[in-house]
């Protein structure tokens, strides 16, 4: 087995371990059994247990960039295009679409309980992608507006999307399943929270706010 491979399977072995059972409950031990190698081979390439727990959040926030990332945009896409698409981009996240459950797991459980793994997280992944988005708000917003109520604007943008993952069983309680698959899906959520914000900053939803969203469908399908 090469080095790589063998990194790779201890690291994703962890990480399902981690998001089922957590940091206290999971064993080096088990994690080395599921992911078919010895003892030797976990303290070789991560040291402890606290360091391969690091890893394995890294390792789970790098998947879901890379299933969910960013489009790429131009000098001349629209605020308001862009807004839409960071919203749809966090929310496929959050919301594991696509991707494998035990990753968001793992990054929401960190979140929620945080320890340095989660400190190295946001300097590495989080500040840089909430900068995005104060990016994008303050080309919506008055030149004079202070960084202050940016910020604010930015953790409404992202508090809106977490409720979702926050709160996905209290949802089933208080809303028909049929209701949930047809209304709530993450394009639909999408083009709901980008509307509350636009308007919220005083703008016009655009004229299809699903026009934002389908240029994204459109580079995914064309990926495929």
């Amino acid at each position: 087995m090469a080095p790589d491979s063998t990194r790779e399977r201890i690291l994703q072995a962890a990480g399902e371990q981690f998001a089922n059972d957590g940091f206290a409950q999971a064993t080096i031990r088990a994690i080395c059994r599921k992911a078919g190698v010895n003892l030797a081979a976990a303290n070789y390439y991560f040291g402890d247990k606290e360091h391969l727990y690091i890893e394995a959040v890294k390792h789970a926030r790098r998947l879901r960039e890379k299933q969910a990332p960013l489009p790429h945009w131009t000098n001349t896409t629209p605020a308001k295009e862009k807004l839409a698409q960071f919203v749809l981009t966090l929310l496929r996240r959050m919301l594991c679409e696509p991707g494998d459950p035990w990753q968001t797991r793992l990054i929401m459980r960190e979140i929620m309980e945080p320890t340095k793994a989660c400190e190295e997280m946001v300097q590495e992944a989080f500040q840089p992608f909430f900068q995005i988005l104060i990016d994008i708000l303050r080309d919506m917003m008055p030149e004079e507006t202070p960084t202050h109520t940016l910020h604010q604007w930015a953790l409404s943008v992202i508090g809106q999307c977490f409720y979702y993952r926050a709160n996905a069983k209290i949802l089933t309680m208080l809303i028909d399943g049929e209701e949930l698959r047809e209304e709530f899906s993450v394009e639909k959520l999408s083009e709901h929270i980008t509307d509350v914000i636009l308007r919220g900053l005083g703008h016009r939803p655009p004229l299809s706010q699903s026009v934002a969203i389908s240029s994204v469908r459109s580079r995914d399908e064309h990926v495929k």
